[in-house]
């Protein structure tokens, strides 16, 4: 055997001694090798002297939590020259058999199953509520948000169908309502037209006594009710009123003035602001409806070719409003 061989194996074996020890061992050795007291290394890292006596024990139960513990080892090892992280590695071997332990007592504790079981629960619940929400949410939306959505643009109003036989009864014009004059006697009945309006007491025919009605006159007093899917087409009523004539108008302005001129069904055939030296030509059905803004503007007006003179109708406020008829 040569010497590096030897060297090699006793190198070996004082790292097999220094991972046999505990952390407490090597950091107690350490700290003697270094000369240092118990103390020394307490006050350096501002602990108690029990704090350091417990590490070095092994007796870790007396800090208050792992994270504290490894802190402490730490900042140990680097005071007395050690690897922080080998020994932070060797503590994490030394634990992990307490962790275990805790491990198996949490398990065997009905309690703690009872609280598993009560969490899992509160979760699942928790998940159900969350879907509901959604859901009526959802159900919200459809419901009544979209309907008035629908409507605000365009959308076709529902109605019901009280409402469209309503509107159904409303729409057919009374004219287009025929009336079936049922037959009294036995002979054929002759054909009726078609009776606009409700029957008058007048147009309604005479009753047969009681003793001259027959079976089939009573078959024959059944109303009829008759569905006409055509309209009746009334003949157009003649009107004896003379044809519309048209009225031609000229206005003259000499400042700035505003108009409106309307014919004899309403339509407008003028409204617009008029300023100095224009001049407005109008024509359409008579008679006009005249709406002056600026009577003192006006230089001229002339209807159907013929001077009218503006002070003889009504002004207020600057302002004539007057119809002009042939």
């Amino acid at each position: 055997m040569t010497s590096d061989d030897t060297q090699h194996t006793a190198a070996n074996e004082t790292v097999d001694q220094q991972t046999s020890k505990t952390v407490g061992q090597q950091l107690k050795q350490a700290r003697e090798e270094h000369g240092l007291s118990i103390s020394q290394i307490a006050d350096a890292q501002h602990l108690r002297s029990g704090i350091i006596q417990a590490i070095e024990k092994a007796d870790y139960n007396k800090i208050d939590s792992e994270l504290f513990l490894k802190g402490y080892v730490r900042a140990y090892a680097k005071q007395v020259g050690l690897e922080s992280n080998a020994i932070i590695a060797d503590l994490d071997r030394e634990l992990e058999p307490g962790r275990l332990q805790k491990a198996r007592e949490l398990e065997a504790n009905p309690l703690i199953d009872i609280e598993r079981r009560r969490r899992k629960k509160r979760r699942i619940a928790k998940i159900f509520l969350q879907i509901a929400v959604i859901v009526l949410i959802g159900l919200f939306i459809v419901l009544f948000v979209m309907p008035r959505f629908e409507l605000g643009n365009g959308g076709v109003e529902l109605s019901t169908p009280a409402e469209n036989s309503q509107k159904a009864s409303e729409d057919v014009p009374a004219a287009d309502a025929a009336v079936e004059v049922p037959a009294v006697s036995g002979s054929e009945p002759e054909a009726t037209p078609a009776v606009t309006g409700a029957p008058s007491v007048e147009e309604a025919p005479a009753e047969p006594q009681p003793e001259q009605i027959t079976d089939t006159q009573v078959e024959d007093q059944i109303p009829v009710v008759s569905q006409i899917t055509e309209p009746v087409l009334a003949q157009p009523p003649v009107s004896d009123e003379p044809e519309s004539v048209s009225g031609q108008l000229e206005i003259v302005f000499t400042g700035n003035c505003w108009v409106q001129v309307s014919d004899a069904a309403g339509n407008r055939l003028a409204s617009s602001m008029k300023r100095a030296g224009e001049r407005l030509e109008v024509s359409g059905e008579a008679p006009l409806k005249v709406v002056i803004g600026a009577v003192d503007t006006v230089k001229s007006i002339r209807f159907q070719s013929e001077a009218v003179d503006i002070d003889e109708f009504r002004t207020v406020n600057n302002r004539s409003e007057f119809t002009l008829g042939i």
